[in-house]
């Protein structure tokens, strides 16, 4: 057992290490994130019970099952996943996802599109397709017989083929989650143009992240330059912050670019 435990650990070094390759940006930044992948899983946390590829949690009064897989990051669960489960959780009036429809973006292990199910959400998760398997098994096996609405896995790649895929005149959401999707990645562009396509007028976005890079707080500036953004909760010992964001309205735009005008006069 102890042999079979070493080389998996082995290999989710190695196969994470094969993720971070084809950046352009720093070694070290990706050496962290590998160190973070790897902490958490072989972390004891005081609501998570652990066991090799598999964690236990429990939200909405029913226990969660997460598998965890070997082969890339959206296969480990992170915490800012956690946070916003434990958000939805207590906040249950203020977001109130009964028959809501709700759009997860980079969903990975698929924690939160669980909980959200779990809380009557309409649900559709979304990533690479790569890790659609992972992620439909985790859905499957802790809805299945739980919840109002089955809930649905798609593949989105950020900034490809999204209006041809998810038309605006089908596909409208009233909430958008997003969970620890910015980190050490050159597609972060791409997921600030899909977060802007989908918060559509009416559509809540919620997004938690663990505040890592350089990069991170970069991103942060251009979010809130495109969304009315408000920080819900920081969590300092995890280092996670959840905002809320709503899309701007044109008489917003408007009078921000008069603004801007007199300001360059």
């Amino acid at each position: 057992i102890c042999m079979e435990m070493y080389n998996k650990k082995n290999k989710i070094k190695k196969n994470i290490s094969m993720k971070c390759q084809p950046l352009n940006q720093t070694d070290m930044d990706c050496k962290d994130m590998q160190k973070e992948a790897l902490n958490r899983r072989n972390a004891w946390e005081p609501t998570v019970f652990y066991s090799l590829g598999n964690e236990t949690f429990f939200f909405t009064g029913q226990e969660i099952n997460i598998r965890e897989s070997l082969d890339s990051f959206g296969a480990v669960i992170w915490p800012g996943a956690v946070a916003l489960c434990q958000y939805l959780e207590k906040n249950r009036e203020q977001v109130d996802l009964l028959d809501k429809a709700v759009l997860e973006l980079g969903a990975g292990t698929g924690l939160v599109s669980i909980v959200a199910s779990l809380l009557g959400a309409w649900v559709t998760a979304t990533d690479l397709p790569d890790v659609l398997s992972n992620l439909n098994f985790n859905l499957s096996r802790n809805t299945r017989g739980r919840c109002r609405y089955t809930p649905q896995v798609a593949a989105l790649v950020w900034g490809q083929d999204v209006k041809r895929d998810f038309p605006s005149s089908i596909y409208n959401y009233d909430y958008v989650f997003c969970a620890d999707v910015v980190y050490h990645h050159n597609f972060l562009e791409d997921l600030l143009i899909t977060m802007q396509y989908f918060c559509k007028p009416g559509t809540t976005l919620l997004w938690a992240n663990k505040m890592r890079f350089q990069s991170d707080l970069r991103f942060i500036e251009n979010f809130k330059n495109g969304f009315n953004v408000t920080l819900l909760e920081e969590i300092p010992q995890e280092e996670v912050r959840i905002y809320q964001a709503t899309a701007r309205t044109s008489a917003q735009m408007r009078e921000e670019k008069r603004e801007n005008q007199q300001h360059d006069v």
